[in-house]
């Protein structure tokens, strides 16, 4: 009998050693299948493709979710003055980073940004239902400079744009939008959700958000409450939220009971800002309290709360493993 809660993952995957080592093509498409069978062998419901291609040993802090998608784009330039660090050191909430991930020097395009070649190469790797991830246009537009558009709206929305032509040639059973930096400004959700929107309608299959509130080389960046998020959330054209939850703990479940019913929840049931592994026991005993809370039916799917890019490769596995095995726990399969 196939499962009631799906497992799942967020996206990245540790970096290999060797891959790092003695980076090509061929070695990128083996590591890749080497995720892939990871999760398989875990049991893991859908998977990702690990991120290993986005990763760029210049910003490891952000594994490639911000520089992989603004590098390759028209109208940015990358090369980053003194001038431009000395602008960016004044732009509010973003003391983390210490330089801008681009300059907007004219409208944005595309340029060499290929999705869709991407997702191919990972989906004749597996036959297995598959994730793909794509970073939001509000994160990008936040580690931006414009000199161009005068206005952050503007930015998200043109950025949302070339993202939302290439989703629409992307088959993947969830296209998931990465965000992170909303949950600390909260007051943005009635103009951000439109510019979400515009990608999440071009979505084939099933649409999805994860929200977390940063994990910046392993730090939490945003403050800020699920409460606050509810209104936004209900605005978005998402079957799920995929929400960081084991961090912060479960005294905000009962925020989610106001989101509209047809929007389920992805529980973050896993911290990967601690190297400890759950037992299957605490992960059945975490979906018990929440559906106390909320009901069974809210819950759809259960994974770690940010990618694992962070984490060795055994302790990875291991929380995966423990993944599978606590909801298997808790709906009696095991």
């Amino acid at each position: 009998m196939s499962p009631t809660i799906k497992t799942t993952v967020v996206g990245s995957y540790p970096l290999p050693d060797w891959l790092l080592a003695a980076p090509s093509e061929q070695a990128l498409e083996d590591a890749t299948m080497v995720v892939l069978k990871t999760q398989e062998l875990a049991g893991i419901d859908l998977i990702a493709d690990g991120e290993l291609y986005r990763f760029d040993v210049s910003h490891p802090e952000t594994n490639g979710m911000i520089d992989y998608f603004v590098r390759p784009l028209a109208g940015v330039r990358t090369a980053i003055t003194r001038a431009d660090l000395k602008a960016f050191e004044n732009k509010a909430g973003m003391a983390f980073r210490s330089r801008p991930a681009g300059v907007i020097e004219g409208q944005i395009g595309e340029g060499c940004l290929d999705l869709v070649s991407a997702y191919r190469r990972v989906r004749r790797l597996t036959d297995r239902p598959l994730k793909f991830t794509i970073t939001s246009p509000y994160m990008l537009a936040r580690t931006l400079m414009d000199t161009h558009y005068g206005d952050l709206e503007r930015v998200t929305l043109a950025l949302a744009e070339v993202l939302a032509c290439q989703v629409r040639e992307i088959d993947a059973e969830v296209i998931q939008i990465d965000e992170a930096n909303i949950t600390g400004k909260a007051e943005d959700g009635f103009w951000v959700a439109p510019t979400l929107n515009r990608i999440l309608y071009e979505v084939q299959k099933i649409p999805a958000l994860h929200l977390c509130f940063g994990n910046y080389g392993g730090q939490s960046i945003q403050q800020g409450t699920w409460e606050q998020l509810i209104g936004f959330l209900n605005c978005l054209h998402i079957d799920h939220v995929v929400a960081e939850m084991a961090f912060r703990g479960d005294d905000e479940l009962p925020a989610f009971r106001d989101l509209r019913p047809e929007v389920k929840l992805g529980l973050g049931v896993i911290d990967v800002k601690r190297t400890v592994v759950e037992t299957p026991e605490e992960i059945a005993r975490t979906l018990e309290k929440a559906t106390q809370v909320l009901g069974a039916e809210r819950i759809s799917y259960i994974h770690p709360d940010c990618g694992f890019w962070m984490l060795k490769r055994s302790i990875a596995d291991a929380k995966m493993r423990a993944l599978v095995k606590g909801r298997d726990l808790f709906e009696g399969r095991g």
